[in-house]
């Protein structure tokens, strides 16, 4: 699967889709991918706080518990229930019907340190 460039993404593997002061927010193809087929998805409720480099949820594979983290600072919006009911859809498409939760954003300076699609590939190349 090639890497989306009309979003940004986290040197942790996470992804971000910022149209004004909304941001949707999942995890990358490389992340599912390495986590293996993800069982469970642990989301920040509607209304939460969501710090930018910080934990704001876990996903869990078979393989592996792992943190999910804010590309973001904000407050969480909305949250991916199709994905609660059913985690397949996070290894199915990631970029798309696999997305985990709408953040409004609380600062257009936080997106500074998120690279370009460009810049991710050579990150993921380089692992």
């Amino acid at each position: 699967m090639s890497t989306p460039t009309d979003r940004l993404y986290t040197k942790e593997h996470e992804w971000a889709k910022i149209d004004g002061q909304t941001a949707v927010i999942g995890i990358t193809d490389y992340a599912q991918s390495s986590l293996g087929d993800i069982v469970y998805v642990e989301m920040p409720k509607p209304g939460a706080s969501v710090e930018r480099g910080k934990p704001m949820g876990v996903v869990e594979s078979v393989k592996a518990v792992s943190d999910i983290y804010a590309p973001v600072s904000g407050t969480v919006a909305e949250v991916n229930a199709s994905v609660e009911d059913d985690q397949t859809k996070v290894n199915n498409d990631p970029y798309g019907e696999g997305w985990l939760v709408k953040v409004t954003v609380r600062a257009a300076s936080d997106k500074t340190d998120l690279m370009d699609a460009a810049s991710y590939d050579e990150l993921v190349k380089s692992l």
